[in-house]
């Protein structure tokens, strides 16, 4: 298993209303990383059970920048979208009621 697979977890508030609601957490990977990969890092990262990885690679954002307004892109990034088991969670940020009122 590659220690790198796992960037870092993405959190917006569209992540933590998924992970609050459907019990699946959103990181962003490698690019090279394959779903099973993804499973088996997070496996080995933290004690709970994978059952479904989603993964979504978002194409380079193109901006104008500058004063003479030339362009340039920012790389693609792949995320995952990680459902675990029923019971098990992550406890990377609170995710609890209280907050997302």
């Amino acid at each position: 298993m590659n220690a790198y697979t796992i960037v870092k977890p993405i959190i917006t508030e569209k992540s933590l209303s998924l992970a609050n609601k459907k019990n699946t957490y959103t990181f962003q990977v490698s690019r090279s990383a394959n779903k099973h990969q993804i499973s088996e890092a997070i496996e080995e990262l933290f004690p709970v059970k994978v059952v479904r990885v989603r993964t979504v690679t978002n194409q380079p954002e193109v901006k104008k920048t500058g004063k003479r307004r030339l362009l340039t892109s920012a790389g693609k990034v792949k995320k995952a979208l990680v459902t675990l088991k029923p019971g098990d969670e992550i406890n990377l940020f609170d995710i609890s009621e209280s907050t997302a009122e």
